[in-house]
């Protein structure tokens, strides 16, 4: 071992080897791959410096394809906050027994981290055109999903299918913020005689607010970087941003692996800027919730 001047033998710190897969891992599968998306994307192929990848991506086809990600990821991240809201909030405050938090939270945690192709075959073998649901609900009450104009492989067929995960990942993020709303608060606002819906509208809304609102960015972070249930789901069909940028980068006729790294930069700034948010705003609610 190295000795320090005066003889004094130099130790190494070993907390930090608990944390040194981790940041193994970091650096392999985030760090330098990052890295090499960023540098892709304004390099040609034969590793020449340009910016003409950034400007291919205005065009018609990529700005669609971004367009439809970004309503994609608002409409899913609302959605999820809303119905994961008003599942927290019944479970903490709505008077439900307490054996089905437990249970919920436990769901939740699972559910929130099930994506890919395992939850696209289980919307197709439930939703999809010879589903169970669909074939039941024909079967038993004449009702027909498709003629009523329902596609499973379409944009509000994945919005439903990303809720599966939306939605938990809210109940999990927002009980620890119901959790840390004061009875005080409560009490303080009936004693000045307010009922239940203005404590809410004056007291722990705006409390919550940033909460609500960096969960919101925080979701909409996680549906827009989804690539693996989208692709699984709908193929090509949908023009969504990780298709594209997965077809381009496979390496077929037309793919252009540069332009697929402008492409993927171009999600990470989105995606960043979404966190930076989220981070930001949780940091603000801590400080009214201790």
């Amino acid at each position: 071992m190295p000795k320090q001047p005066g003889g004094q033998r130099l130790r190494l710190p070993l907390e930090w080897l608990g944390i040194l897969p981790f940041m193994i891992f970091a650096v392999l599968f985030l760090i330098l791959p990052t890295m090499k998306i960023v540098i892709g994307a304004f390099q040609t192929a034969d590793g020449s410096f340009t910016l003409q990848n950034l400007i291919d991506l205005n065009t018609d086809s990529i700005r669609s394809a971004y367009w439809t990600s970004l309503k994609l990821s608002f409409v899913t991240a609302l959605l999820g906050c809303a119905i994961g809201f008003a599942m927290a909030a019944a479970v903490v405050f709505g008077g439900l027994p307490k054996g089905v938090r437990n249970p919920l939270v436990t769901f939740s945690g699972v559910a929130s981290n099930f994506a890919g192709v395992p939850l696209a075959f289980a919307f197709i073998a439930t939703l999809g055109p010879v589903g169970l649901v669909t074939v039941w609900l024909r079967t038993e009450f004449g009702i027909n999903l498709r003629a009523m104009g329902f596609n499973l492989l379409s944009f509000w067929g994945l919005v439903i299918t990303y809720l599966f995960f939306q939605i938990p990942l809210m109940i999990l993020i927002i009980i620890p913020a119901l959790d840390g709303l004061k009875r005080e608060w409560r009490e303080a606002a009936a004693v000045l005689g307010a009922t239940g819906a203005q404590y809410w509208r004056m007291v722990a809304l705006p409390i919550l607010f940033p909460s609500l609102l960096g969960t919101f960015a925080l979701l909409f972070a996680n549906a827009f970087g989804a690539v693996a249930t989208a692709f699984a789901l709908t193929g090509p069909q949908l023009n969504i941003v990780p298709i594209k940028l997965f077809a381009q980068i496979r390496g077929d006729v037309l793919g252009n692996p540069n332009l697929g790294y402008a492409l993927a930069f171009g999600m990470i700034v989105i995606t960043a800027l979404a966190n930076f948010l989220y981070i930001w705003l949780r940091v603000r609610s801590e400080r009214w919730l201790k």
